[in-house]
């Protein structure tokens, strides 16, 4: 595949959060990683994670760690500045957003108690801290940063109620949307209530994503859930989410061997970074990994489909091998 320069996303300083119904986006690194908290109480407890080179240590401040729930703020700015992103807008890791927009998103309820959690969880986000080497955008750094950098809220209603807040992303998100690392999510995502069944799909819309199926041992499903429950707990868990199939566009089943099959419904929505490239087979990413060990391959992935995707969507016979060529030229480069 011929390479040419691809023009870099235009940077604003302040980026107003006004796309309407903009496709629920997450990033690949915290899909793929457990850094949010599953507890429906605060959680200070310090979280010690590695998987195939990649190393996590979650920080909680004394308001806990940050929760799955909390993470739909970060969602719904992704989502935002991906719509923006794939318009030729300018984007910038400060966004302004209107509570109510965000609450109406995430299908929340926009009563008065929600615009005080809604600040409760932009303070855990600001206060959890993370030490990784994980990479973003081809790029891996081991740092410590928060999930957010700042939050302000400028206006309260007589009320009380927030009406607009400016928020800064962590550099470390904010470049994997700028290198397209992200994946979209069902709307009906939002309605999942249990933190154990959002971790679970994530998982599934991660390694899944438009295969048929993704088997995986309990062991590693629950390692890579994050939950804190004993094995015979998470093992209860997950039947039970077999038995009630709440999850959008996956069914759960169990198979001999503690092995947990992931099987796909139906179609799963394009990413504007896969365009029409059928996904890669496992054996694929193995000899990516063996390609640039430590880096999260799945990240390099999305990087390389937005990369043909500005290129012009050129034809490939061997999206396989292209891919991997690409991967030995960075290598060489010292990327």
């Amino acid at each position: 595949m011929a390479r040419r320069p691809v023009e870099p996303p235009a940077i604003c300083d302040l980026f107003i959060c006004d796309v309407f119904a903009a496709s629920p986006k997450d990033d690949l690194g915290t899909m793929e990683h457990p850094i949010f908290s599953l507890s429906t109480k605060p959680d200070r407890r310090i979280l010690s994670y590695e998987h195939n080179g990649v190393s996590i240590e979650v920080t909680p401040s004394v308001r806990g760690r940050a929760t799955i729930h909390d993470k739909d703020i970060l969602i719904f700015c992704i989502s935002q500045l991906m719509a923006a992103l794939n318009a030729g807008r300018e984007i910038g890791r400060t966004l302004q957003l209107k509570a109510h927009d965000l609450l109406i998103a995430t299908q929340r309820d926009t009563g008065g108690d929600s615009y005080l959690r809604l600040r409760e969880a932009f303070e855990r986000l600001a206060g959890t801290r993370i030490t990784t080497n994980l990479a973003t955008n081809g790029v891996e750094v081991t740092s410590g940063f928060g999930l957010i950098e700042s939050w302000e809220i400028l206006r309260r209603t007589r009320g009380g109620r927030m009406i607009s807040v400016t928020v800064t992303l962590s550099d470390w998100l904010f470049r994997a949307v700028l290198g397209r690392s992200v994946l979209t999510l069902s709307r009906d995502y939002f309605g999942l209530r249990k933190p154990l069944e959002r971790r679970v799909y994530e998982l599934a819309r991660k390694h899944c994503g438009r295969q048929p199926e993704w088997r995986v041992s309990l062991a590693v499903l629950h390692k890579k859930s994050g939950s804190t429950a004993p094995v015979r707990v998470f093992r209860a868990a997950i039947r039970k989410m077999i038995e009630e199939a709440q999850l959008p566009d996956y069914t759960l089943s169990e198979e001999p061997g503690d092995v947990i099959r992931v099987s796909r419904q139906g179609l799963i929505e394009d990413d504007s970074a896969s365009g029409l490239l059928p996904p890669f087979d496992p054996d694929v990413l193995d000899a990516a990994r063996a390609l640039v060990p430590g880096a999260d391959v799945y990240a390099l992935e999305a990087e390389w489909r937005a990369f043909w995707v500005a290129s012009g969507r050129p034809r490939l016979t061997a999206p396989d091998r292209a891919f991997l060529g690409w991967l030995r030229g960075r290598g060489a480069l010292g990327a």
